[in-house]
């Protein structure tokens, strides 16, 4: 298993956007085999900062998956939300293996 953590600099004004945006990539990421584990928004004071994680039962599952960017017209949709919006400013990408209880 592989996990991808995504790593967002939000606009905290377009905090509503950026939940559609989310709600989107937790729907497309199940249904292209992935599984999301959720995003963490900001939840008491000022804060830019938000957190996704998502996990595929391999690399060559997640780079299936990461094929359909740029082509796929509901991952284009989903995008759309972000760039019309500006809720995301900038993001980062870390893959991690999950060391999970036995």
């Amino acid at each position: 298993m592989i996990t991808c953590v995504v790593h967002y600099t939000i606009d905290p004004r377009q905090i509503e956007a950026f939940e559609r945006f989310a709600r989107e990539w937790i729907r497309l990421v199940g249904a292209h085999g992935g599984v999301h584990h959720g995003y963490f928004l900001p939840a008491e004071g000022a804060s830019d900062k938000a957190e996704a994680l998502f996990s595929f039962p391999s690399l060559a599952a997640y780079e299936q998956y990461r094929s359909r960017f740029g082509t796929d017209p509901e991952f284009l949709a989903a995008d759309r939300i972000r760039d019309e919006s500006g809720c995301v400013l900038r993001y980062e990408r870390t893959f991690m293996r999950p060391l999970l209880p036995d």
